[in-house]
């Protein structure tokens, strides 16, 4: 918790922003000097000094887990390394399909893309929709260059061919709502305009942040702008994996079983227009989700 502190000093008063922390087992501190006077834009301060202590106490595990992981996918045959990934793509898949509403459980997943067997007794369209992520996930692994607008409108064209046609790779002209969310979606008007200052702002920053952090920026940014009618948070998962994969880190699977935490990260985000919320919750979901690459 950050607290505002008062110090006397010659019968002066100074205030400070004050944050303690556990690490290695001892208490730390963290001060930042104010003023004489506490400035009345002191909320926005205390936001920005803790994300910034918070990018500092992360930074080094976050280095950690690549070095890890990279250390650990050198020594695994190449054969091995294709069964993990394939893993880690039907897992996924059902994931994010889940999180959107399809029926498949994990096992028809697996048994679907893996073996080719078609459920039975479940909509056609959550099957069509399995088969197209995983063709679009394999896509994501393998393209070399940069994130671009036409790259997204081709992965949601790949995903939605099938089962909506009418809106595969259309960027929405019509207002939309989240449901069961306080935020509401931007005009249709302004998506492209958006879309555009999203990659702008992607180009600039995408060297100067840390990988798992702008993984993080680029999915919040992405599905608060909302291009399509649906769509967004799948297409939205695979940007933030393809930004981990390019940048030689481990990829992420948010689990539907987590999707109300997930779900409030995004929407306090949004509501707030603080993206310290997400990228919070963020960090340390992959860090939990890559403990094992950490030295106990």
């Amino acid at each position: 918790m950050v607290l505002i502190r008062k110090k006397s000093i010659d019968s002066k008063e100074y205030y400070y922003l004050e944050h303690s922390f556990r690490e290695a087992g001892s208490v730390k501190k963290k001060e930042l000097y104010l003023g004489t006077e506490i400035p009345k834009n002191i909320e926005e301060i205390k936001i920005k000094f803790t994300e910034e202590i918070y990018k500092e106490r992360w930074s080094k595990t976050l280095e950690e887990i690549k070095k890890e992981y990279n250390k650990e996918n050198r020594s695994i045959p190449e054969s091995l390394t294709e069964k993990e990934i394939e893993s880690f793509m039907i897992k996924f898949t059902y994931n994010t399909q889940r999180i959107e509403g399809s029926r498949l459980t994990l096992r028809e997943t697996a048994n679907l893309l893996e073996k080719g067997i078609t459920p039975k007794e479940k909509p056609v369209r959550d099957v069509r929709e399995a088969e197209a992520h995983k063709k679009v996930f394999y896509e994501v692994l393998k393209f070399k260059k940069d994130l671009s607008l036409d790259l997204i409108l081709h992965w949601h064209r790949m995903l939605f061919l099938e089962t909506k046609k009418d809106m595969a790779g259309i960027l929405r002209k019509h207002q939309v709502a989240i449901s069961g969310s306080k935020f509401i979606p931007s005009s249709p008007v302004e998506v492209y305009l958006l879309l555009r200052e999203f990659f702008k702002w992607y180009e600039k920053n995408k060297s100067k942040i840390n990988p798992v952090e702008l993984a993080a920026c680029v999915h919040l940014k992405f599905v608060t702008i909302h291009p399509f009618g649906d769509g967004n948070g799948r297409i939205s998962r695979l940007m933030m994996n393809f930004v981990l994969k390019k940048n030689k880190y481990p990829m992420l699977n948010i689990k539907y079983e987590g999707r109300n935490s997930y779900y409030n990260a995004l929407e306090r985000s949004q509501v707030k227009k603080n993206e310290g919320i997400f990228i919070q919750w963020f960090i340390k979901t992959y860090i939990k989700e890559n403990k094992r690459y950490l030295k106990k």
